[in-house]
C-alpha cells in the first residue's frame, strides 16, 4: 500500500526525477543488486525505494563487484581481485570508493589486514550512506527513499513480529534496572561500551536529519546521538562519516539523551549479543519507533522490561507521560469512584488474528493523547492555563525538596514569585479538597517556594536544551508576561533572544499596571534578572515600528518575531466631558499614581478597576467604585473586592456613566444612569439603561477602568498580519503563527485582555513554534503534543 508523498518528499525527489528523464532506461544490474541485498523484495524494479536511493551514486563497475559478493560475508581486499579482474591497487581503490559511498563497510581480520563486507540495506548500508552531510545534500532523494523503504518494509511484517525480533531492539535506562536480579548483560549500556573498548564513534542522527530534509522535523535538532561500536565505528571513522570519542564522551551523550526522553536502541539483526550501534531515539523522528506508532504494533519497539508506576509515590506530575516514546503511560486520577470506570486499551496485533491498515494510526504525529480519556486528570492541573503539575511541586515541597519543586513549576511557569502574588488561582477554584473544607493553599506554597529565588545565590537557572547562544536571533516585541515567558523558553533552547520594550523597564503590566502593594517591583525585576543570566538581552525605550522597523530588524539578522505588546491602552467611555482635567485612564493612572486626588470615582467592576480604587484611596479623601454589574456579579475576584472594601473603598453597583460634569475644564462630578441589563440572554455584553433614572456624584477625579484595547501604532506596517475587528491579531490557534510567516503573536494581542498566567502559558507555546520555525525543515505541528488536559 503506497503512501501518498508529502510536499517535502516531492521536493527531495525533484533532482532525481530530472535525472530519470535524461536516463529513462532501467538499470538491470541495479535491480539485481536490490534483490540481492533484500530478499523480501523479489519484485524489485526501477521504482523501488532501494533502487532510487542508490541509482545516482553507484557506477556499473561498482554494482558489478557488489553483485559478486555474498551478503554479510567478510572478504579480504586481496581476494576481491579475483572478482574484479584488476590488480590489488586498482581493486583497493574501487573498494575504497564504494566504502565511501556507504554500501560497503570495512572490518578487520584477526591478522590485521583489511576486510570488507556487504551489509543489508537497513540497519546497515542506508544509514552509513546518509551519514555524510555532503552526500545527503548532493543526493536528497535518499531522504524519502530511506524513510519509505523502512516504513514499507516494516508494514509488511509489523503484525506478525514477535516481541524482541524487530530490526531494532530497545533497552532500558541502565540505572532503572541496576537492582534487577533477572537482568542480562546485553540489556545494559555499560556492557556494550565495555565490549567496544576504544572503538567508539559518534555521528549526527540520520533519522532526525532525514525528517528535516523532508520538512518533517519536530523541533529535536540532529546533534550527535548515534554511537557507533566496534568494527563499524572504525569503518565510519576511516570513511570520514563519524568521529572517534572516548567512553566518557559516550556516557555523557547517553546521559543527555536520557534527560530528553530518548530511547536506547540496538541493531537487532545479528542476535542479542551483537550491535553496530547504540541509537538514542525519539518517538516522533526515529524510523523504527515511528513505524511502531504508525502500525500500532508495540512489538516493534518493546524492550524486555515493563515499567510499573508506584501508586504511593506518584503525584501525577506528568513527567513520565511527556517523555514516554510509545504513549504507554497516561495521566489519570487516583480518586476512588463508586462506579467503576472501564478504561479501553488501544487495539494491537496481539488482540487480532488479522491486524491490517484499518487498525493503523496514520495521524499519530498530530493526534496523541496524554490523558486517560475515561477518567481525566487532576482538576488543579487541568484548570491552570499553563498546566503546571501542582501535585508534583506540592509533594516536593512537603518533602523539603524546594529546588526540585521550583524546577517543576518553572518547567511550565518561569515566574512563580510573581504568580504567587497576583495569580488568578484557577487551580484553587477546582481543588477537590474544597469539597470537604477549603482548597489547598496552592498559591501560597508556590509563593513560598519562589521566595528562595529572590536571593541571587539561590536563583534557579534551567539546564539549556542546546548550547547557550547556539541558536538563531529572535526578537520579542513587548516585555510583558507573554513576551518574557517566550524569551525564557527560547533561551532554554539556546537561541539568541532580544526583548524590545518601549518602556524604561521590562515587565509590562506586571511592572506598570499592578500596584506595588500587590506586587513589589523588586520581585518583577528579580525574576527578569534570571532571564538576563540566561543570556536574554533587553533593549528598553525602543518602540518597534517607530524607532526601528521589523524590516530593519530582519536586516540585523533576526529570523523570527514574537509580538506580545499587550492591551496597554484603556478604552474610552465615549461620553461628554471625558477630556476634562482630572479624568484618568485606568492603566495610565496605575502607572503615574498621582497624589492629592480629592474625591475619586472609579468607573468599572473588574480587577483593574479594583486596583485603581485601592491606589486612589491611599491618595484621596474618598473613593467610590461605580459598576454596571450588581455587587454579586462583579467581574473582579471576591477576594480583591473585599480587600478594597477593607481599605475604605465604597461601591455603587448597577449604574453606568452618562455625563462627566466640568467647570473651567476641571472635573466637578459625574452623572450616572441606572443599568437595567448588562448582558443579553446569550451572555453577550449588551447593557440597557433607564435614561430617566439618574444620579449625580460630586467628585474631583475620575478614573475609567472599563477595559483595555491594543494600540498597534506602526508596528505591523508593511507586514501581512491581519488585525481583526476587536483589535486582536489573526493567528493559528495552535501555533500562533500569523499571515506573515515569521511573525507569531501571543498574550492579550491574540486573546484580548486576560490574566498573567494565560499570557505565560501562551508564551511557552509561542517559543515552541518559533524554535521550530527558525530551524529549517521543522514542522510547526508534527510531533507536538496538544495541551488538551481532561478534567476528572
Amino acid at each position: 500500500m503506497a503512501k501518498k508523498l508529502t510536499e517535502g518528499e516531492k521536493r527531495c525527489l525533484e533532482d532525481y526525477n530530472a535525472y530519470k528523464k535524461e536516463n529513462p532506461k532501467p538499470r538491470k544490474n541495479l535491480i539485481k543488486l536490490v534483490k540481492h541485498m533484500n530478499m523480501l523484495n523479489l519484485t524489485a524494479n526501477e521504482n523501488s525505494w532501494e533502487y532510487i536511493f542508490f541509482d545516482r551514486q553507484l557506477t556499473n563497475e561498482q554494482i558489478d563487484l557488489l553483485l559478486k559478493m555474498k551478503l554479510r560475508k567478510p572478504y579480504y581486499v586481496k581476494d576481491l581481485t579475483k572478482l574484479t579482474g584488476k590488480d590489488l591497487v586498482a581493486t583497493a581503490k574501487l573498494v575504497d570508493d564504494i566504502c565511501h559511498v556507504g554500501i560497503l563497510e570495512y572490518c578487520s581480520a584477526p591478522d590485521g589486514e583489511d576486510m570488507v563486507q556487504l551489509p543489508v540495506f537497513a540497519p546497515g548500508a542506508m544509514e552509513t550512506t546518509v551519514m555524510t552531510k555532503e552526500r545527503s545534500d548532493a543526493f536528497p532523494e535518499m531522504a524519502p527513499a530511506f524513510l519509505n523503504y523502512v516504513l514499507d518494509l516494516q508494514k509488511k511484517i509489523s503484525s506478525v513480529v514477535p516481541m524482541g525480533n524487530a530490526l531494532m531492539r530497545a533497552i532500558p535506562v541502565e540505572k532503572a534496572i541496576e537492582h534487577e536480579t533477572r537482568k542480562v548483560k546485553y540489556e545494559e549500556i555499560s556492557y556494550w561500551l565495555d565490549k567496544a573498548g576504544k572503538s567508539i564513534a559518534v555521528a549526527p542522527c540520520e533519522c532526525r536529519k532525514l525528517r528535516v530534509m523532508v520538512d518533517e522535523g519536530t523541533g529535536d535538532l540532529e546533534g550527535d546521538y548515534c554511537i557507533n561500536l566496534g568494527h563499524y565505528a572504525e569503518s565510519c571513522i576511516r570513511m570520514g562519516k563519524a568521529r572517534r570519542i572516548t567512553r566518557e564522551e559516550a556516557e555523557e551523550i547517553i546521559k543527555t539523551a536520557e534527560k530528553r526522553g530518548a530511547v536506547h536502541q540496538l541493531s537487532n539483526i545479528d542476535g542479542k549479543d551483537f550491535s553496530l550501534f547504540i541509537c538514542n531515539c525519539k518517538w516522533d523522528t526515529c524510523m523504527a519507533l515511528k513505524t511502531s506508532w504508525y502500525t500500532q504494533s508495540p512489538n516493534l519497539s518493546s524492550s524486555n522490561y515493563v515499567a510499573h508506576v508506584n501508586k504511593e509515590k506518584c503525584v501525577a506530575c506528568g513527567g513520565c507521560v511527556e517523555v514516554c516514546p510509545q504513549n504507554a503511560v497516561k495521566l489519570g486520577q487516583k480518586l476512588c469512584e463508586k462506579n467503576i470506570t472501564k478504561i479501553h486499551n488501544k487495539e494491537i496485533p496481539n488482540n487480532h488474528l488479522v491486524f491490517g491498515p484499518k487498525h493503523w494510526q496514520k495521524d499519530f504525529l498530530t493526534n496523541r493523547d496524554n490523558v486517560v480519556n475515561e477518567t481525566g486528570t487532576s482538576p488543579c492541573k487541568t484548570n491552570c492555563p499553563a498546566h503546571v503539575s501542582v501535585q508534583g511541586y506540592l509533594k516536593k515541597a512537603a518533602q523539603g525538596k524546594y529546588d526540585e519543586a521550583l524546577a517543576i513549576i518553572k518547567k511550565e511557569n518561569p515566574f512563580p514569585a510573581i504568580c504567587g502574588r497576583v495569580c488568578s488561582r484557577y487551580c484553587e477554584d477546582v481543588c477537590t479538597r474544597g469539597d470537604i473544607d477549603s482548597p489547598v493553599a496552592i498559591d501560597e506554597v508556590k509563593r513560598f517556594i519562589a521566595e528562595r529565588e529572590l536571593n541571587k545565590e539561590n536563583r534557579y537557572i534551567p539546564e539549556f536544551y542546546y548550547e547557550k547562544g547556539s541558536g538563531q536571533k529572535i526578537a520579542i516585541i513587548g516585555g510583558g508576561p507573554a513576551g518574557l515567558s517566550c524569551a525564557y523558553y527560547l533561551a532554554v533552547y539556546g537561541h539568541q533572544v532580544t526583548v524590545f520594550d518601549k518602556n524604561p523597564l521590562p515587565g509590562g503590566m506586571m511592572q506598570y499596571g499592578i500596584p506595588s502593594f500587590r506586587l513589589e517591583k523588586e520581585i518583577v525585576q528579580a525574576e527578569i534578572d534570571v532571564l538576563k543570566q540566561m543570556g536574554v538581552e533587553f533593549k528598553c525605550n525602543v518602540n518597534v515600528g517607530k524607532d526601528v522597523t521589523l524590516d530593519q530588524l530582519r536586516n540585523q539578522g533576526y529570523k523570527g518575531f514574537y509580538v506580545a505588546i499587550g492591551a496597554q491602552e484603556s478604552r474610552r467611555l465615549q461620553i461628554e466631558g471625558e477630556d476634562a482635567k482630572g479624568v484618568y485612564a485606568g492603566v495610565d493612572f496605575l502607572n503615574k499614581q498621582p497624589k492629592d486626588l480629592g474625591r475619586v470615582v472609579v468607573i468599572g467592576g473588574g480587577n483593574v478597576a479594583v486596583d485603581c480604587a485601592r491606589v486612589a484611596i491611599r491618595n484621596a479623601a474618598s473613593t467610590t467604585m461605580i459598576s454596571l454589574e450588581k455587587r454579586n456579579e462583579l467581574p473582579a475576584s471576591e477576594e480583591e473586592v473585599e480587600e478594597a472594601l477593607h481599605d475604605g473603598v465604597t461601591t455603587n453597583c448597577g449604574w453606568g456613566p452618562k455625563e462627566i460634569l466640568a467647570q473651567d475644564g476641571k472635573v466637578t462630578g459625574i452623572v450616572l444612569k441606572k443599568c437595567l441589563q448588562v448582558k443579553n440572554k446569550v451572555g453577550k455584553f449588551n447593557p440597557i439603561y433607564d435614561e430617566e433614572e439618574t444620579m449625580t456624584i460630586e467628585c474631583d477625579t475620575i478614573v475609567t477602568a472599563i477595559g483595555q484595547c491594543i494600540e498597534w501604532g506602526d508596528l505591523l506596517k508593511g507586514s501581512h498580519v491581519e488585525v481583526l475587528a476587536n483589535g486582536t491579531a489573526k493567528a493559528d490557534h495552535w501555533t500562533y503563527q500569523t499571515n506573515q510567516d515569521d511573525i507569531f503573536v501571543g498574550g492579550d494581542v491574540y486573546t484580548g485582555p486576560r490574566f498573567a498566567i494565560d499570557a505565560i502559558a501562551a508564551g511557552k507555546e509561542g517559543a515552541e513554534s518559533l524554535h521550530r520555525f527558525v530551524n529549517k525543515g521543522h514542522s510547526l505541528t508534527l510531533g507536538r503534543v496538544k495541551e488538551i488536559i481532561l478534567n476528572i
